[in-house]
């Protein structure tokens, strides 16, 4: 069995199994699974490997899931906590001289084995763990899988976090733009970062918009190529103060979204899934660093040409 060797009927007749998974005693199956997945998650052994308690308090949930998850062993199990319960009920009553005499006439009475609600309810519970470790747990087993399936995804998750934090693809484009703007206007000629973006982004997602502090230039990165384009072709900027759109470096050739797949909306897609490997994953880190070098170089290029401009 996938839980290890489950405890003694003794073991599990001191054990509060509801109260182990945080549900009522009318608890459905549903309910009952649902809890033991929300508390297995937190108390994983792979999650607390620090935690020498872990995989005991793991173990013993797993147990809990066997027993109420089953008909006839919850029946059992319940049958034997509400013995226990009117016991200790009727024990609280007593004043202490019967809670005495009323004490040893039961330790009699379970050494004997005569007919005791109690003592016949524990012998029930017994058969049915045994019955549960002889079938194997199947119901535990499955709840155990989707324990570990939902870990794995966590992990696939903070994973493609970490991908889409530190990579941009190899599909963006970065584009100059100029305009007249005079030396000392404030206004930069009617263009502020603001400004542009809203011109831009209606071509694609913007990643950065560089503004000269001093002359009407700016430096505009596109998250992808075929948004650059539709910029470059098509975007004049504001009526009184027209833009001119320039690439940075060599133009692409024309139709290069179609030339190569990697540009079209479905590998965009493709990009954004889980990494595949770990070399992957570092190549894309590599290829984040040159980018950030190079816009650091970009901004220091456009910081020289203002201090020029300037003096």
């Amino acid at each position: 069995m996938s839980s290890g060797k489950m405890s003694t009927s003794k073991e599990l007749m001191q054990m509060d199994l509801y109260g182990l998974l945080a549900v009522p005693f009318d608890a459905t199956e549903k309910e009952i699974k649902k809890a033991y997945r929300l508390k297995a998650l937190t108390c994983h052994p792979d999650k607390n490997p620090d935690n020498p308690r872990a995989a005991e308090l793991f173990h013993q949930l797993s147990q809990a899931l066997e027993v109420l998850t089953d008909g006839a062993a919850r029946a059992a199990y319940d049958k034997l906590r509400k013995a226990k319960e009117a016991a200790a009920l009727r024990t609280q009553k007593l004043d202490d001289k019967r809670k005495k005499v009323k004490l040893d006439l039961e330790a009699r009475e379970r050494e004997a084995q005569v007919g005791d609600e109690e003592v016949v309810a524990a012998q029930k519970l017994e058969q049915e763990i045994i019955r549960l470790r002889e079938e194997g747990a199947r119901q535990l087993e499955e709840q155990q899988r989707l324990v570990r399936e939902q870990i794995k995804s966590e992990i696939n998750q903070r994973l493609q976090g970490k991908q889409s934090s530190c990579s941009t693809g190899e599909t963006t484009a970065k584009i100059k733009l100029k305009w007249k703007c005079k030396k000392d206007d404030v206004t930069r000629g009617g263009y502020s970062e603001a400004v542009l973006m809203r011109l831009l982004q209606k071509y694609g997602e913007v990643h950065n918009v560089l503004v000269s502090s001093k002359k009407g230039t700016a430096i505009v990165e596109f998250a992808t190529l075929k948004a650059a384009e539709l910029a470059v072709k098509y975007e004049t900027g504001l009526l009184n103060n027209p833009l001119s759109i320039s690439w940075i470096g060599s133009p692409p050739p024309e139709n290069i979204s179609n030339m190569n797949p990697r540009f079209s909306s479905q590998s965009v897609s493709a990009s954004q899934g889980p990494l595949r490997s770990e070399r992957d994953f570092e190549s894309l880190v590599l290829m984040k660093m040159r980018q950030a070098a190079e816009r650091q170089r970009l901004i220091e290029q456009m910081q020289k040409e203002d201090e020029e401009s300037k003096s």
